[in-house]
């Protein structure tokens, strides 16, 4: 018997569910998804692709299902960097890490460290995906480094190479 997928609806740059046993399941067990008021549940788009991906969610977009490479020019359309930042996205989270959005710190994502759920301890690093051929500032890699600091982080770069592999430098204050 094939097990069941939810179904997701893509709505701008979410995508929202029905709350579900589903649902509810994969948010306890993995953190992946968002309650909402009104009984739904929604995902950021790297989350969708990545339940997708997984056959874990089945997504339309109006009365057209759509499939991985429709969701992704869907999604790259919205968001130009969206192709990187879901390569590190999809990479943490098969090691084994959960993996949140991060805006009100600035960061692309924050990192729990592996058996940490949102909610139980705070995150381990903020965590921002480059690809190989952007270049960052001396100055943003230093802002970058003091937000992760002031918030008791420490700073996660993941490097995308053109074969969509990633690096990850950590970094981390110390004191003399």
């Amino acid at each position: 018997m094939a097990s069941k997928l939810i179904e997701g609806i893509f709505v701008e740059d979410r995508i929202i569910t029905d709350d579900s046993d589903l649902t509810r399941e994969l948010y306890n067990k993995s953190r992946l998804g968002e309650p909402m008021a009104g009984k739904r549940f929604q995902y950021t788009l790297v989350e969708g692709l990545y339940l997708l991906e997984k056959n874990k969610m089945s997504i339309k977009s109006g009365r057209k299902s759509l499939d991985y490479e429709s969701y992704l020019k869907k999604a790259r359309r919205l968001d130009k960097n969206f192709l990187i930042r879901y390569t590190v996205f999809r990479d943490m989270r098969n090691r084994g890490y959960i993996v949140k959005t991060s805006l009100r710190f600035g960061a692309d994502f924050r990192v729990y460290d592996r058996g940490i759920k949102p909610g139980e301890d705070h995150a381990k690093w903020l965590l921002y995906p480059i690809s190989e051929v952007e270049s960052i500032s001396w100055f943003d890699f230093v802002a970058k480094n003091r937000v992760a600091h002031s918030t008791r982080k420490r700073l996660l770069i993941g490097i995308v190479d053109d074969e969509l592999s990633v690096t990850y430098y950590e970094i981390a204050w110390t004191k003399p």
